[in-house]
């Protein structure tokens, strides 16, 4: 399996990237002022304009006492929604938090002793550590080289658990095929795409789990987390942080047993952290008016450029990884060019807000 040369999914009508022009601008531009230069994605996402307007209004409603629940809370479910419409879920399939880890953890707390658990080496650690967690309880977790994932993939692995995009690397996982293979052994998917959901196509009908950080590739503020849930798949995962936000009416069960819990996936709901929330419908419906498929043919033409322009083949990725020295790594904070360092290496994102300046400016650098 070449992961470096990944197709995107079956289900993505996509146009490769090497029949695209190099987008000469962004597909979106004034509501995201700090755009230029900025390939940074990977870390941080970068706020529009309606993101800073909203989160000004809740400000001002903060200091003038007039803010609150009521005030506050129908951000989560119109964010709650956008999200599962850019998966192809129903928005009762989603559930919400603030972080990856603590999703993840709850599934891993679930397992029984002797379950047995398949990962891809060097994913990262939100992916790995709850699991890993738990093998002092007897879960087992094996970890193989991410392109023997599929071949490791076979019967008595219960649940795998990957990264649907590496944020290393950028390297795409086949994602029909990581559910075909799932599906013919019997085991269940813990995807998480922290690292693509905003830019890559992805039909979470597929797998058990699709967990997503929302302050990466959809611009949210950092403490929000979209988790699909298909039910039938996750019955015999406990809702071990449940709290009162998991009850069927959250404003309505602040107080006192009996335990009563959303019958739908908000059962595995976490109290939100509301400004986070309030800052995230913006950006989740400028991707859902943009559609992914246009998101996707802009990202990769733009990181394909980029890559063209170092001698190197295209990957289909939005996340371009690159050796950058002491020297090539002063070049690109002198130019103004934001990225990411790792290990000797700069990592570089290409998103809808950039356009082929930033690759020209970027590619100078080296």
């Amino acid at each position: 399996m070449d992961l470096s040369t990944q197709s995107p999914p079956r289900t993505a009508a996509a146009t490769p990237a090497s029949a695209v022009d190099l987008p000469s601008t962004p597909l979106t531009g004034g509501d995201f002022p700090g755009r230029r230069g900025f390939l940074n994605t990977a870390t941080l996402g970068l706020p529009c304009a309606g993101t800073l307007s909203a989160l000004d209004v809740a400000l001002a409603q903060w200091s003038a006492g007039t803010g609150g629940p009521g005030a506050w809370d129908g951000p989560v479910g119109r964010a709650r929604a956008l999200f599962a419409g850019l998966v192809g879920v129903p928005a009762g399939w989603v559930s919400v938090a603030s972080h990856v880890s603590a999703v993840i953890g709850t599934l891993a707390a679930s397992l029984p002793a002797g379950a047995t658990v398949l990962t891809a080496d060097g994913d990262f650690t939100s992916v790995l550590f709850p699991f890993l967690a738990q093998q002092d309880r007897g879960v087992r977790v094996r970890g193989v080289p991410l392109d023997r994932l599929l071949d490791a993939l076979e019967p008595g692995v219960d649940w795998v658990a990957v990264s649907a995009v590496q944020s290393a690397t950028g390297a795409v996982l086949d994602l029909d095929q990581l559910a075909d293979r799932a599906d013919a052994v019997g085991a269940r998917v813990c995807l998480d795409v922290t690292q693509a959901a905003g830019w890559l196509p992805v039909d979470a009908n597929r797998f058990a789990v699709v967990t997503c950080a929302g302050y990466k590739w959809l611009s949210n503020p950092r403490g929000t987390c979209f988790t699909s849930m298909r039910p039938g798949a996750t019955d015999d995962v406990v809702p071990h942080l449940a709290g009162w936000y998991a009850g069927p009416d959250p404003l309505g069960t602040f107080y006192g047993a009996p335990l009563r819990l959303a019958t739908d996936a908000r059962r595995f709901d976490l109290s939100p952290a509301w400004f986070s929330w309030i800052g995230a419908v913006a950006p989740l419906e400028l991707l859902t008016r943009l559609g992914v498929a246009a998101v996707h043919r802009h990202d990769v033409a733009l990181a394909d450029g980029f890559r063209a322009r170092l001698g190197l083949a295209p990957a289909g990725s939005a996340i371009v990884s690159v050796a950058a020295g002491d020297a090539v790594r002063a070049q690109l904070e002198a130019a103004g060019v934001v990225t990411a360092g790792r290990d000797g290496r700069a990592r570089l994102a290409f998103h809808h807000y950039n356009d082929a300046t930033d690759v020209e400016r970027a590619a100078a650098c080296w």
